[in-house]
């Protein structure tokens, strides 16, 4: 059987997201074990050495950038830094599938902030899409609700935080390296840690939590590597879809470590942001084949 562009695409984003899921499951598990920023520290100074070996070899490690795209750059970190806090925190008073669910929402809130703040174009289709799908995450956070958790309020910052740095990443030249751009975003995400650090109680690691820290730095950046592996094999419109295979794993895996079994609306609702996100993509993927198609007519 002879593979193609894009299933070597599909099957790189799912090995990506099965290993950001892993990754997550590692630091949930050290929740009761270790402070949050500590954690992230320890963390990022691995993923810190791994992308500058990954960036030296691959020939990324270039500075000579504008000054402008240094100011994107490390706005992208600094969202990154507010995300990986929100999440995490999230993450650790929260089920894994629920927030996995909610960061599902992405494919919508970029779409729709890009036709606000970047002028792209959104149709009513879309549109509707993006404003289902956000009853969905309504139908997984149900505030005011008896089972109503204030940390899925996290979970959502995380994801606007994320929308922002996606934002970002869109005004950026192409020349820029992406993994430039990852590195000092893991750089902004660790110092940010380690200033929080000095400030709290800094906690002694056993060898359970060492093994656990280790499993996280080692799966996040095998996620890292797949994940911009897969943005440069196939086509981004049949490989994003993909991304939805870390819903499935956080179910799995909440289920099977953490024993969580899921509330039906927050199934429900999950399910209707999958639906909606799939359809924008599908939309998207429509679109940008049409405007490709018009100019050879044309000709």
């Amino acid at each position: 059987m002879v593979l193609t562009d894009n299933m070597r695409g599909a099957a790189l984003m799912t090995g990506a997201m099965f290993a950001f899921t892993v990754n997550d499951t590692f630091l949930k598990a050290l929740s009761d074990q270790v402070p949050l920023f500590q954690t992230i520290f320890l963390r990022g100074i691995g993923v810190i050495a791994c992308l500058t070996i990954m960036a030296a070899l691959m020939r990324q490690l270039n500075f000579r950038q504008s000054r402008r795209d240094w100011f994107l750059i490390v706005i992208r970190g600094l969202a990154e830094l507010a995300a990986a806090y929100f999440f995490l925190t999230a993450l650790f008073n929260m089920p894994i599938a629920a927030a996995s669910a909610i960061l599902q929402a992405l494919p919508l809130t970029v779409s729709l902030a890009g036709a606000l703040f970047l002028g792209e174009a959104l149709g009513w289709r879309r549109l509707v899409a993006i404003l289902i799908g956000f009853v969905g995450v309504l139908l997984i956070v149900r505030p005011g609700g008896a089972d109503f958790n204030f940390y899925s309020v996290y979970a959502v910052l995380s994801v606007a935080c994320v929308t922002l740095r996606d934002l970002v990443v869109r005004r950026m030249n192409k020349s820029v390296p992406s993994l430039l751009v990852s590195l000092v975003a893991a750089i902004c995400v660790t110092v940010g840690a380690g200033v929080a650090c000095l400030f709290a109680t800094w906690v002694p690691l056993q060898g359970l939590a060492m093994a656990q820290i280790g499993g996280a730095t080692v799966f996040v950046v095998f996620g890292y590597i797949f994940s911009v592996a897969a943005m440069r094999v196939g086509d981004i419109s049949f490989v994003a879809p993909f991304r939805y295979v870390s819903l499935l794993v956080a179910l799995i895996i909440g289920f099977a470590v953490f024993g969580e079994v899921p509330r039906v609306l927050t199934l429900v609702g999950a399910g209707i942001v999958v639906a909606t996100g799939l359809f924008t993509l599908f939309r998207e993927r429509r679109l940008n084949l049409r405007r490709r198609t018009i100019p050879d007519r044309i000709r």
